[in-house]
């Protein structure tokens, strides 16, 4: 009998989970649903992702700030939040085998519809008119019941004292900001960043990678003043700048002017919105044909927000659009909810030009999802090619810079090329040395991984002090100098440049 070929999700889990990008959490012992671990190299692509976020993000603004937190915070904070009240997801179980499901994700699977915004009654009655029943043993399902989805946990000997799990980064810089706008000389706008874990009890995490009960999230808050959201001193570089919008059921580029003008949205959130695309299209190096924002409607959007648009990529291996990021306009429900649960006085006052204006602040939220965009990076950068399968990620992205090979291991090749790999080592260049197998295999095992630059050392270099330097994506090469390596390299990798700048192929 014929095996079943592999879909694409499985190829790329395949090669994550044996290369040391991701794989299970505590597999030894069985591991968890929801769980994962960041291998050697996907923590290097992590690390890049964040450092090109922050570098990104932060510069957007002279008073944008990083900030770093506590995972664990007592219950008030979340009392004051909301997220004790409104942090829930429909849950449904199976009568017979005690299964239980998210009843939208479920209903959703087997109807083809969006149920969003849908409450536990409306569900029910779905699963009721449509004769669903469970998936694993064909039971019959409990009528949808709402689950809070924090974790929390006892501190202290006694176990009275009963704190929780954050389920979202932002409220770190909710609680920081009084501080942080004195120690910044109060000023406004305001940017507190946070790139931490954070923890949801998810009923029934699927697809693989990208729905997680421990994940961690890179989020940029905005303080601002109310009264200038329809101000940003940088207006006129995005004005005619066009973003990709889905709305009507299909997807159109409006410019950041008719954003404004035809559907009434603030400059201070369209700017960001163009910034957020940006990242993707420009930094990240997303196709613009599988990149999209999309508004939720009153009934979709977290409670918290009076504006929503996800940003949304086209994923094979997950079936189509998925949120990756969000831009949410929160207005005052934060601070307002923190200084009337903590009875700290949130509000700032600020003169200006003689003006005296006493106001809590409100709240751009710029949030992503890191792991969900590590897969999306795998996702849209895995290709098959008649003889290698690999990943073709931006020069920037790629979890090592470049790797050294010698020819073979004779001769004074090994010295040599040991050289060139401490001295790049030594620069900060994410480096690895292989010498194993032939100098196909080597290079076949770095395609797979998404090694952009490959240096061979060869009997040439012994007599000229050249090395070749092998493209990822055309396999071809060009001899380099190996004193010019770390300014060369430097180049290929921060500008995204080609090969070809710096030599004719061989």
């Amino acid at each position: 009998m014929e095996s079943k070929e592999k879909s694409r999700s499985e190829k790329i889990m395949d090669i994550v989970t044996k290369r040391g990008f991701i794989y299970p959490s505590s597999e030894i012992y069985g591991s968890k649903a929801g769980f994962w671990t960041y291998g050697s190299l996907g923590t290097k692509i992590k690390h890049k992702w964040e450092n090109l976020w922050k570098s990104y993000f932060l510069s957007l603004n002279t008073n944008f700030y990083e900030i770093d937190d506590c995972s664990i915070m007592p219950k008030k904070v979340f009392e004051s939040s909301g997220h004790l009240k409104n942090f829930t997801d429909p849950l449904t179980e199976c009568e017979k085998c005690h299964f239980r499901f998210r009843a939208d994700q479920l209903i959703e699977d087997e109807l083809k519809i969006d149920v969003a915004g849908l409450k536990e009654d409306a569900l029910t009655k779905l699963i009721r008119d449509n004769k669903l029943k469970c998936p694993k043993c064909k039971g019959n399902l409990i009528d949808v019941r709402f689950f809070n989805m924090m974790f929390d946990i006892k501190v202290g000997a006694t176990g009275d004292d009963i704190m929780y799990l954050r389920p979202e980064s932002a409220q770190s810089p909710y609680l920081a900001f009084k501080r942080e706008f004195e120690a910044t000389r109060r000023k406004l706008p305001l940017g507190l960043a946070v790139i931490g874990r954070v923890f949801r009890n998810e009923i029934s995490p699927r697809q693989g990678f990208f729905r997680l009960r421990e994940f961690i999230q890179a989020e940029l808050q905005i303080f601002f003043d109310p009264e200038k959201i329809n101000e940003h001193q940088n207006w006129n570089e995005v004005k005619d700048y066009s973003l990709i919008v889905f709305s009507d059921k299909k997807t159109r580029k409006l410019t950041c002017k008719e954003m404004k003008d035809k559907l009434k949205f603030p400059k201070f959130y369209i700017y960001h919105m163009a910034k957020v695309q940006q990242f993707y299209l420009d930094i990240l190096k997303i196709p613009e044909k599988i990149f999209r924002f999309r508004e939720l409607g009153p009934d979709e959007r977290a409670f918290y927000n009076k504006i929503h648009f996800d940003v949304e990529l086209n994923l094979e291996t997950l079936g189509g659009f998925k949120e990756v990021a969000g831009c949410h306009y929160r207005t005052d429900h934060d601070l307002g909810g923190h200084q009337l649960g903590s009875g700290e006085k949130l509000e700032v006052t600020l003169d200006e030009e003689g003006k005296v204006k006493k106001f809590i602040p409100h709240v751009l939220e710029l949030s992503f999802g890191t792991d969900r965009n590590i897969w999306a990076l795998l996702d849209t950068f895995y290709k098959e090619e008649k003889e290698r399968n690999l990943f073709t990620f931006p020069n920037n992205l790629t979890p090592l810079d470049v790797v050294v090979f010698p020819l073979v291991n004779k001769e004074n090749i090994p010295e040599f090329a040991e050289k060139v790999f401490l001295e790049l080592f030594k620069e900060g260049f994410t480096i690895f040395y292989d010498d194993s197998g032939s100098i196909g295999r080597r290079y076949r095992r770095q395609d797979e991984i998404g090694t952009k630059f490959c240096i061979t050392v060869d009997f040439d270099s012994l007599k000229d002090n050249t090395v070749t330097v092998r493209d990822r994506d055309s396999m071809k090469q060009i001899r380099i100098k190996s004193g010019e390596l770390k300014l060369k390299l430097n180049s290929l990798i921060k500008e995204n440049k080609e090969l070809s700048t710096f030599g004719n192929y061989i």
